[in-house]
């Protein structure tokens, strides 16, 4: 475990620079606004489309790794809503319980699965994030439609529009066409994209740790536990024994199994206060959730080297 703590220690303490320098002004709250435009629109397309473009897509083991993903996500987010409405939870609150149960930070498993097994790995989780990203935003985006129904809209038809506007799924559809076709690796682009892809990573963890907000961490304790029950133990937990079932090549489910293990994404603040969910609570989970995850992704990533045979 201790292997694994120091392997991924550089990836958290970047998270926390990020957030020093924010609080500490440095350079300025602009810029931060305008990296994250950066890393969204320009660095992780590129990532995305160098790394799935030159992907083996015919790989037979994508299919029960992709269900591994898909069954550990619709468990947690699943059990997450149920749990809200058992308690009997406002809605604003319940989408962001559900919100934290299910949504992951795709960011840190890119850096943490390079971190720990090199570029094969990452090449898995962005086709991890590749399968999993349309589908947990319109998941979640249909779930708000149901406990926030807004009159007269369509969230729906906006979260396809939004989808369809996406960079991220915008260069993952270039990728894989490029790849379908075998015209990659394209000379000149290929290697742009390649170098807009290496900034990625670490501008990125920059940005998570100034997205954080220790301010607000009174809000009740129980909500963000539950949902932290549903991201950090049921999900993980649901892709370690699926893993298995299905006999994934090791690195491969490990690589789910970081997916399991990651703390919510930093977009879900941003849905809940644009479609009237509790944003304050979602950003005490975000938070909360990231210091967590300190701890508990060396343990569950320790035992899934154990048990896959690392």
């Amino acid at each position: 475990m201790i292997a694994i703590a120091l392997a991924i220690a550089p990836i958290f303490l970047l998270i926390v620079t990020g957030y020093a320098l924010r609080r500490g002004g440095i350079p300025s709250e602009e810029f931060w606004t305008l990296n994250d435009r950066l890393v969204y629109f320009v660095l992780m397309p590129a990532l995305f489309f160098v790394r799935i473009s030159e992907a083996d897509l015919s790989d037979p083991d994508l299919i029960p790794y992709g269900a591994t993903l898909y069954a550990g996500f619709f468990t947690a987010i699943i059990a997450g809503t149920a749990m809200a409405l058992v308690l009997r939870y406002g809605a604003p609150q319940a989408t962001s319980i559900l919100q934290g149960a299910g949504r992951f930070n795709t960011f840190i498993a890119l850096a943490v699965a390079e971190a720990l097994y090199g570029l094969p790995a990452l090449q898995l989780a962005v086709l991890g994030a590749a399968l999993l990203v349309p589908v947990v935003n319109l998941t979640v985006v249909g779930l708000f439609s149901v406990l926030l129904p807004r009159p007269g809209s369509s969230v729906l038809l906006s979260a396809a529009k939004s989808l369809a506007t996406n960079p991220l799924i915008l260069s993952i559809l270039a990728a894989a066409i490029v790849n379908r076709l075998g015209w990659a690796p394209i000379p000149v682009v290929q290697e742009t994209l390649s170098v807009l892809g290496q900034a990625a990573l670490p501008i990125m963890l920059l940005c998570v740790g100034a997205s954080l907000k220790l301010r607000g961490l009174h809000a009740d304790a129980l909500p963000m536990a539950l949902a932290a029950v549903g991201k950090l133990v049921v999900f993980p937990a649901v892709i370690l024994v699926l893993a298995l079932i299905l006999g994934l090549p090791p690195v491969t489910a490990q690589v789910a199994l970081i997916y399991g293990a990651l703390p919510t994404g930093v977009a879900a603040y941003t849905l809940a206060r644009q479609l009237g969910g509790d944003a304050p609570l979602m950003a005490a989970m975000i938070t909360v959730q990231t210091l967590l995850a300190f701890a508990v992704m060396p343990l569950w990533l320790t035992l899934g080297a154990r048990v896959f045979g690392l």
